[in-house]
């Protein structure tokens, strides 16, 4: 009788331990399950994420490309048009201008007459091409300005350095000997800037 009840623990024993091993086993094997399906669908998430990551960008490219080729050349005209406007403002072209438009200036008009049509030519000229600051640097644009207030101070100040009974072909040729002498303008700093912005775009 001992022995069988002896026999009959061990056979339990060996049974719920056989029971316990498989049900480990089944819940090894489905959590491996879920975990395989898991990975397959993080994976394939992350394949169509790349794919769509790739298309976005190559939607985003051509897109850009094809606007850089609506305003690059927008860009070009202002850079162009900026350079015109820095030309047209030194005191050599402006005073070509004016004996172009008015041949009888200098031997008639008076130094105050002269200084006032190169300060409206150069205001005249930067309002027209006001605009054009939307599509250059900030810092150029700044020069551009920077330019325009110096020139208008040297035109000044060149005219109060003239005696106040000389005529305006003396105020004329002191004004363009000390512009050619002044070494490096704020116009010809900005028209360096100016090309430097304009070559990047080609």
């Amino acid at each position: 009788m001992k022995k069988l009840c002896f026999f009959l623990r061990i056979s339990f024993f060996f049974s719920n331990f056989a029971g316990k091993i498989d049900q480990e086993y089944m819940t090894t094997t489905i959590f491996a399950i879920i975990l395989t399906i898991a990975v397959l669908i993080f994976g394939f998430w992350l394949i169509q994420y790349s794919g769509f990551r790739n298309e976005e960008k190559k939607r985003q490219w051509e897109l850009k490309r094809e606007s850089q080729k609506t305003i690059s050349p927008i860009r070009l005209r202002a850079y162009e048009r900026l350079a015109l406007l820095l030309e047209r403002t030194k005191p050599e072209n402006m005073i070509v201008e004016l004996q172009r438009a008015h041949p009888e200036a200098l031997a008639t008009w008076t130094i105050g007459q002269v200084q006032q049509y190169l300060l409206q030519t150069i205001r005249a000229e930067f309002d027209h091409n006001q605009s054009q600051q939307v599509y250059v640097s900030d810092e150029l644009w700044d020069m551009v300005i920077n330019a325009r207030d110096q020139m208008g101070a040297f035109i000044i100040s060149i005219a109060a350095q003239i005696p106040a009974d000389a005529n305006a072909q003396t105020y004329v040729t002191a004004l363009l000997t000390a512009y050619s002498t002044n070494g490096t303008t704020p116009t010809d700093k900005a028209l360096d800037e100016l090309k430097k912005e304009a070559k990047e775009l080609m």
